[in-house]
């Protein structure tokens, strides 16, 4: 029985957040009555409220439906929020988010993306060139894809793509026909532990393939050997011991030139008009999905040159003579390290100055040398105070900790008033916003600020 099909009525509490949404949107496309409930107003439930689904603010039982077939919620939101417990205790269907995914997936053919950083660029990606080949899909992504505004469309066609989260081992509930695992560095070591059993969850992963389906992976994961598959490709734009690679890279103003090199294919004169060299890598999973599904070369090639990228990632929020301001999801220090590593491939002689908001004390505390050595990299760094999100604050555990771990001598933790008036006395010629919290509402002043000059 498909439990998809008996829901009319859906609420969900965090409707805001990004994976949320695309659900909500899911169900919008199928006719159901969606409503939900989130603790800020924000560009992303302003347009869901324009696409016709009810969202208050305030956590009160009055506003919650009472008659519904399902409620979903976040690990975001806290167990004290009142309106989950009224749920949980009068009997409703409460379910957390991956257990939809699961429900949607047990029926169709899906591509699963998952990694500790990169699947949001490559789940888009590959959505997007299946999207504008016209060979069609089902596209639940983790952020907004700047081509279509939106991180969630439909198709006629029962193939799902689908961003595979790890964060409560939510990606183990997912059924793949073709899995693509991007990187699996230590993270979310509150719900793991050890960066081992990090590594152990992704191979559950891989084992979750349907029998002769695909796995696509960065080369030179650790654990590799241990990732099985009965068609298993390796991806990797610097070595040539991949299986899909690159030659004659070039870099023209801010485009990347390049030829793919796959186990029994070419594909000759790609484009790729998305900053960071890591892109490369995060394409070259995308095509591989693509050519697995007999996508044709040419609208391989079209699609990828049409990539407009994903918001906040690696995204240009300004970018003239004078300024370039540039906006990134970066959380996580290898995260970090690409994103800096992307910026001086094109911008190689400017002085680069990146904003950073740690997001989360358990994450800052437990990659606090992997932070400090990502950040010196930079020639100046501001550090805003830690974005806490669904945690509380632990003893010795700020910015200032990131700080006294650094080598680079311009580095300063500064808070969000400040930083507006230290770019309006500095007018930074490069300058880099990073981070997974609220830095994105400092964005457009920043911008403003820089327009202004």
């Amino acid at each position: 029985m498909n439990q998809i099909t008996t829901i009319n009525k859906i609420y969900f509490i965090g409707i805001g957040g990004i994976g949320m949404s695309a659900l909500a949107r899911y169900f919008l496309s199928k006719g159901v009555e969606v409503s939900g409930y989130d603790k800020t107003a924000t560009v992303l439930t302003s347009t869901l409220e324009k696409e016709g689904i009810p969202i208050h603010y305030i956590e009160d039982i009055s506003l919650a439906p009472k008659e519904v077939d399902a409620v979903v919620y976040t690990p975001a939101i806290p167990a004290s929020n009142i309106e989950l417990i009224y749920y949980q205790t009068n009997g409703f269907p409460v379910v957390k988010r991956s257990d939809i995914l699961q429900w949607i997936t047990q029926h169709s053919f899906n591509i699963c993306v998952a990694g500790t950083h990169g699947k949001t660029t490559v789940t888009s990606m590959a959505a997007h060139i299946l999207r504008h080949a016209e060979y069609g899909c089902n596209a639940f992504l983790g952020g907004i894809a700047a081509n279509y505004n939106t991180n969630f469309w439909s198709h006629e066609r029962n193939v799902v793509v689908v961003e595979a989260d790890e964060y409560d081992r939510s990606f183990l509930k997912l059924f793949p026909d073709i899995a693509v695992i991007t990187s699996m560095d230590a993270d979310h070591l509150d719900i793991y532990g050890t960066a081992e059993e990090v590594e152990n969850a992704f191979i559950q992963f891989s084992q979750k393939l349907k029998p002769g389906g695909c796995l696509i992976t960065k080369y030179g994961l650790s654990k590799s050997a241990e990732l099985k598959a009965a068609h298993h490709f390796s991806y990797d734009y610097q070595n040539q011991l991949a299986d899909i690679s690159i030659n004659d890279l070039k870099v023209l103003d801010g485009s990347y030139y390049f030829n793919v090199k796959g186990p029994s294919w070419n594909l000759d004169h790609m484009v790729l008009n998305m900053g960071g060299l890591h892109n490369i890598d995060n394409i070259l999973a995308a095509i591989t999905v693509a050519k697995q599904l007999g996508i044709e070369d040419h609208k391989i090639r079209a699609a990828v040159a049409d990539f407009k990228g994903v918001r906040r990632r690696f995204e240009y929020a300004l970018k003239t003579n004078q300024h370039v301001l540039i906006d990134d999801y970066a959380h996580h220090p290898e995260e970090l390290n690409a994103l800096i590593t992307g910026v001086r491939s094109i911008f190689p002689n400017e002085q680069l100055t990146i904003v950073f908001q740690p997001h989360l004390f358990s994450r800052t505390k437990d990659q606090a040398d992997a932070f400090a050595k990502s950040l010196d990299q930079a020639d100046q760094v501001l550090l805003l105070p830690i974005y806490p999100a669904r945690e509380l604050p632990m003893e010795g555990v700020t910015s200032e900790l990131l700080i006294g771990k650094m080598n680079l001598t311009n580095k300063q933790v500064i808070d969000k008033a400040e930083l507006i008036e230290w770019v309006k006395k500095h007018q930074p010629t490069l300058l880099v916003m990073a981070g997974a919290g609220d830095i994105d509402t400092l964005v457009q002043p920043i911008k403003t600020v820089l327009e202004n000059n």
